[in-house]
């Protein structure tokens, strides 16, 4: 098939591209084998076992990313203004949520919650650009920016956060933000 490949494992990929695809991607994934469709999987090339059926998942509905684009927003406005009970509770309140800092390394919602609370209210401000949120289905995205700063010149930072979907809300369980010299 034109633009799909299958890895070692069996999985298909698709190359995407919104500009072709029209925004709304709908991709054919194998879901992973559980004990109640065990008579129904198969072991792969990489003799990893993985469920014969197909499922089809749709990424990028539109009215699933304006809901991540609007948390994420809301997370932007807090985070500019040290708005602190509105950042944890962007951030799941959960021991597995994870946030790898550009000098911190926290696991769980109270060392994050922590972080926030004694960080400086300093010098927040940032400019952001290349935003692309891509959502997985209704209750899966991941959003990912640059940023710059003007109290960091000459470096451009990197931020990824993993959105999940909970009754609450939508909530980011994993980030990442990093910092770097600028390309030149």
């Amino acid at each position: 098939m034109r633009g799909h490949s299958r890895s070692k494992n069996g999985v298909l990929s698709h190359a995407y591209d919104p500009r072709i695809h029209g925004g709304v991607q709908r991709t054919r994934a194998l879901r992973p084998c559980t004990l109640s469709d065990l008579m129904d999987c198969r072991v792969s090339p990489g003799n990893d076992i993985v469920a014969g059926k197909e499922d089809t998942m749709d990424i990028d509905l539109p009215d699933v990313v304006a809901e991540v684009r609007a948390a994420f927003d809301r997370y932007e406005k807090a985070l500019v203004s040290n708005d602190v009970p509105a950042l944890d509770e962007l951030f799941r309140d959960d021991p597995r949520t994870i946030r790898y800092g550009a000098g911190e390394i926290l696991y769980g919602h109270s060392e994050i919650k922590s972080f926030r609370s004694a960080r400086s209210p300093v010098a927040l401000g940032r400019k952001l650009s290349r935003t692309v949120i891509t959502t997985f289905g209704r209750e899966f995205a991941v959003a990912s920016t640059l940023y710059e700063r003007p109290s960091a010149p000459g470096k451009i930072g990197r931020q990824m956060q993993t959105w999940v979907k909970f009754p609450e809300g939508w909530r980011v369980v994993a980030a990442h933000v990093s910092l770097m010299d600028k390309p030149v």
